[in-house]
């Protein structure tokens, strides 16, 4: 589809990927909310047919999940989805056991059949279980809302504006000298209500938003091609996102931008397609042992990977061990003090960060979410746990961490935002650039592999910048640096103040069976890391 064609076209809706009991529905559609009240009698249905069942607990998860996609590559439109998931679903526990059930029917007769069908699996489980599941308590708090502080809800925008919006991304990107330009823009609405014996109903409205693109540059004449991936962040924000305000930008050593709480996807692009096009003769990275100044958009997927997922409880129990593995980060490390990395290295786990993917007001468990300390002045000291797991690590309130990607998904434990506390000393990146003799600076995710221990790794990135005698020399290319996860921490030694803190941010991690994906962001500032062993990961040097 052209592009002129598609604008006289606004409202069409093609078809994608459908889930069960997902559809299709016109773009105006995504604006009308769920009845409160309504919502309200569904949920004392199931509370009334479990207790009137025997069940000792029971909550219910009242469900209208919303995504919008829009695809375009160079001028065409490759495809627009908007879909609509609703439904009901009950978790219970009778005789010590979990039993869990859902149903799209959103009628009260519907969701009181459900409930007794999930106090049946309940009572079979029971014969089954070892010990009976623990609760930690949880004060009901009655009638509460809780919403994602947008501006703008960005499924109130036209798609014909949107559309244009990425279409002359790509036009940008194609004028500046791309040869092909790819981009995207993904939004989700979760309208939860969640409700339970434990006397609360919670009504919440949760927005995200990402922009990610992607320019290819060609040499003709070898045929050679290099790429560069936008350095945005996927945000808990609305579309005041991407209204490009010059305070949520970073001016950066060696030219590079970066991006906060605002995105200027245009100028993005522009520097995309000239760093792409400097890629095709930038010469290759000698491997070796270099000091690492890891920008944000870099660093967020480190520790994502080696400090956010070892350090969910249910990995390190090894509920997660046949999906995802398990964790280096047992219990007993930190029992014994357990160093992970330097005295400046502070890791906190966070569900109500503004504007982050994970930030809500309640989980998926009715708890109100909080902020806690994983590993502090460089010790581990903590682990992320939800109301059935933490008294194993001899608390008795829950880290506020359950999350279920439907209503048709029972809850479980998903990562929080883990972030990298930012330095206490005044230290600009330029500052921090100053002081590195031989070393590289690295921008954006790359490729990456770890073992299922999260122990050992591998990081690429988007872009790679020489750094000598304290001066940015070049833009060098290949470059990916390989770690331990204690020993690449311990060689931490140095951490931008506040003022350069940003978020990075994953819209899609998978995890448990059957999978679920979930959203969630890691905040730090610029960091220096001493010592890391660097390798080439060009195919050939030529």
């Amino acid at each position: 589809m052209q592009r002129r064609d598609f604008l006289s076209f606004s409202g069409l809706s093609l078809a994608g990927l459908i889930l069960p009991h997902t559809r299709l529905i016109a773009a105006e559609a995504l604006m009308v909310p769920m009845d409160v009240a309504a919502k309200k009698i569904l949920a004392d249905a199931a509370l009334t047919a479990a207790t009137h069942a025997g069940a000792s607990y029971c909550d219910v998860r009242v469900g209208r999940y919303l995504r919008q996609s829009l695809i375009t590559r160079e001028d065409k439109v490759q495809n627009v989805v908007n879909t609509e998931s609703a439904g009901v679903g009950i978790r219970v526990i009778v005789n010590g056991a979990w039993g869990f059930a859902a149903t799209h029917q959103t009628k009260p007769d519907a969701v009181a059949a459900a409930t007794r069908q999930a106090v049946a699996i309940a009572n079979a489980n029971a014969g089954h279980r070892s010990q009976p599941v623990q609760l930690a308590p949880v004060k009901g708090v009655g009638e509460v809302a809780w919403k994602t502080p947008i501006k703008k809800n960005a499924m109130e925008v036209p798609v014909k504006e949107k559309v244009e919006l990425l279409l002359s991304v790509n036009a940008a990107g194609l004028n500046a000298g791309a040869n092909f330009v790819a981009s995207r823009m993904f939004l989700i609405n979760e309208q939860k209500y969640f409700a339970s014996t434990d006397g609360s109903y919670i009504d919440q409205d949760v927005h995200r938003i990402w922009l990610p693109f992607t320019v290819t540059a060609i040499d003709k004449a070898s045929g050679k091609f290099r790429t560069r991936d936008g350095l945005s962040a996927p945000m808990g924000l609305g579309y005041e996102y991407l209204d490009a305000d010059p305070a949520g930008k970073f001016a950066l050593p060696g030219g590079v931008v970066g991006y906060g709480r605002s995105y200027d996807v245009m100028e993005d692009v522009v520097a995309a397609t000239k760093q792409a096009r400097a890629k095709l003769t930038a010469p290759s990275v000698k491997p070796g042992k270099y000091d690492l100044v890891l920008d944000p958009s870099n660093l967020f997927l480190t520790i994502h990977e080696n400090v956010g997922h070892p350090l969910e409880l249910d990995r390190v129990l090894g509920y997660e061990a046949n999906y995802a593995g398990t964790s280096f980060a047992t219990l007993d490390k930190r029992e014994a003090g357990f160093r992970w990395g330097s005295e400046i290295v502070n890791f906190t786990a966070d569900k109500t960060e503004p504007g982050s993917l994970g930030a809500v007001g309640y989980d998926d468990e009715g708890v109100k979410t909080k902020r806690w300390d994983l590993v502090k002045d460089g010790v581990l000291v903590n682990y992320q746990a939800t109301r059935d797991e933490v008294h194993i690590l001899g608390e008795s309130e829950s880290h506020g961490c359950s999350y279920a990607d439907s209503w048709s998904s029972v809850q479980f434990q998903r990562m929080a935002n883990v972030s990298l506390a930012p330095g206490k000393n005044k230290l600009s990146v330029a500052d921090m650039v100053k002081n590195v003799e031989n070393g590289i600076y690295i921008h954006g995710r790359g490729s990456y592999s770890i073992d299922q221990q999260r122990y050992n790794a591998q990081f690429g990135g988007q872009l790679f910048y020489e750094i000598k005698n304290g001066q940015i020399t070049r833009q060098i290319e290949d470059v990916a640096y390989q770690i331990r996860t204690p020993e690449f921490w311990n060689a931490c030694v140095a951490i931008c103040d506040e003022s350069d803190y940003r978020l990075g941010g994953s819209f899609f991690d998978g995890k448990g069976q059957p999978s679920q994906v979930s959203a969630v962001s890691h905040g730090s500032s610029t960091t220096r890391f001493n010592g890391v062993n660097v390798i080439n990961t060009a195919r050939s040097l030529g």
